[in-house]
């Protein structure tokens, strides 16, 4: 599939907007997921994704080829929503946030086989937004931590360590609300 990313982009890059609509239908969902599991609003992370397809159609003649087009557009959707939260002057997001429903199967074995889904929603929400991204692109993303690296700009060694955290802190708070008999 990557190869077949790798030319449309090259087809973008010569104005093709048949090959833009093509990349988009191929990479909306997971790039929604993201940038949603990032803001909590699903309307600003449609606004968003619109954005992130925008600039590709924008500078896919830039793409270098050096990683996969599902890397590089992620980057950029990380970079939009990184800005969405400094204009909103929430980096650290802390405050609860409403639950939202999810419609992929993911959510139920990515994480804690046998866990409910609202329990590691919950828990995902508890941590601070770069274990929640890192989390997200490895799990959800299946990338690999080199391309999450690139994603956010990174050393390799920097995300290893935030998914080890996370990982920690997503076992404490599912095992926390399973000791306290939360269902």
């Amino acid at each position: 599939m990557s190869a077949d990313h790798k030319f449309l982009i090259e087809q973008i890059a010569q104005g093709d907007k048949q090959a833009l609509a093509a990349l988009y239908r191929a990479l909306e969902r997971p790039v929604y997921k993201f940038i949603v599991s990032r803001l909590n609003d699903p309307h600003e992370a449609s606004d968003i994704l619109h954005e992130v397809f925008m600039d590709v159609w924008r500078s896919a003649g830039r793409f270098e080829g050096r990683s996969k087009v599902q890397t590089w557009i992620m980057g950029i959707a990380y970079r939009k929503s990184i800005d969405a939260m400094r204009k909103r002057g929430r980096m650290d997001l802390t405050d609860e946030t409403p639950d939202m429903a999810d419609d992929g199967p993911d959510q139920e074995t990515c994480l804690a086989a046998g866990q409910e889904a609202a329990h590691v929603r919950h828990c995902l929400e508890t941590l601070k937004d770069d274990h929640r991204s890192a989390i997200t692109l490895a799990f959800y993303q299946d990338m690999t931590y080199g391309e999450i690296a690139e994603v956010a700009g990174v050393p390799e060694g920097t995300i290893k360590t935030r998914i080890f955290h996370a990982k920690k802190l997503l076992m404490r708070c599912l095992s926390g609300r399973v000791e306290r008999g939360v269902a």
